[in-house]
């Protein structure tokens, strides 16, 4: 139908506006006739293609069956309570939530549009030099509160014939003593070769039962070695360094948390850089601009 104008320009317009958007509206109708409902409460409509995505790949006929109802139920149920709450909240209430959802809307995009530009423009790699800088600035910082060890470790089973060979060989381990106990590792229950990594004493105290709290200081002192026994295995270790409670932090045992600090300040310093200069270029366009107050 067409509105009878005066104007001939208008009512060209006029007919040409009433017949698009009888076209869109008959699109949209065709779009949603074409979805097949899956159930509906009031004016909203739940699609069969709004759940498929959430059936996870070879689940049975039954147990998608049983999703499918409690979904439909879980979805009905909360279009049912939100219209009572836009019914019995009060004005205030709802424009509250209105403003929250507003945020929250805005707090998502926002973020997720700042990680883009972050994992496009900012560097993650960290140097050895940075690491090192940073230590010995910030060392005090960086007291241990547990007890650290690096140890040579060997557990045998009770019955191994010979042992005096391993602990000569631990002990001294030379080039040929770490191939010689490599080549008859497999017949240790444990081992660790690797002396130069920090572990926490709690750990150590976990892998070696005869070794407790209270006994712990007996045994695991700097270039200390010990032979533990139990009704399991015989525990050989041999103590290459010890930090106590209170002392520094050696730079690799923190070197991970130190690059995550470092990351961390350097991802807020390129957000900031990425805020500033989006407000200048803002202002520049005449995009932004901040009205004087009346005092």
């Amino acid at each position: 139908m067409c509105i009878l104008l005066s104007n001939a320009r208008t009512k060209v317009f006029l007919c040409f506006f009433v017949v698009l958007l009888a076209l869109s509206c008959g699109s949209y109708l065709k779009e949603n006739e074409e979805k097949e409902p899956l159930a509906r409460v009031g004016e909203r409509y739940l699609y069969k293609e709004d759940i498929l995505p959430l059936l996870r790949k070879g689940i049975s006929v039954e147990d998608s069956a049983s999703f499918v109802t409690n979904y439909i139920n879980n979805w009905a149920s909360k279009q049912l309570l939100l219209d009572k709450a836009k019914i019995n909240l009060q004005e205030e209430k709802l424009a509250e939530f209105d403003a929250l959802v507003a945020d929250y809307r805005t707090d998502l995009y926002t973020r997720a549009y700042k990680e883009a530009l972050i994992g496009q423009g900012s560097d993650s790699l960290v140097s050895s030099s940075q690491l090192k800088s940073f230590y010995e600035r910030e060392k005090e910082n960086f007291k241990l509160k547990e007890k650290l060890v690096q140890l040579r470790f060997i557990e045998l089973p009770t019955e191994f014939l010979n042992k005096g060979e391993v602990i000569k060989r631990l002990k001294s381990f030379n080039e040929e003593d770490m191939a010689y106990l490599d080549s008859i590792g497999v017949q240790f229950r444990k081992l660790n070769f690797n002396d130069s990594i920090w572990i926490r004493a709690a750990r150590v105290i976990e892998e070696i039962p005869p070794l407790t709290p209270e006994n712990q200081d007996r045994y695991l002192k700097k270039s200390q070695f010990f032979e533990l026994e139990d009704s399991v295995g015989v525990y050989l270790a041999r103590i290459n360094d010890v930090r106590q409670v209170n002392e520094i932090a050696p730079l690799s045992f923190i070197e991970p948390t130190i690059k995550q600090v470092l990351l961390s300040r350097r991802k807020l310093d390129y957000i900031r850089k990425l805020e500033t200069e989006i407000l200048d270029e803002a202002i520049k366009e005449n995009e932004f601009e901040v009205y004087a107050q009346d005092n």
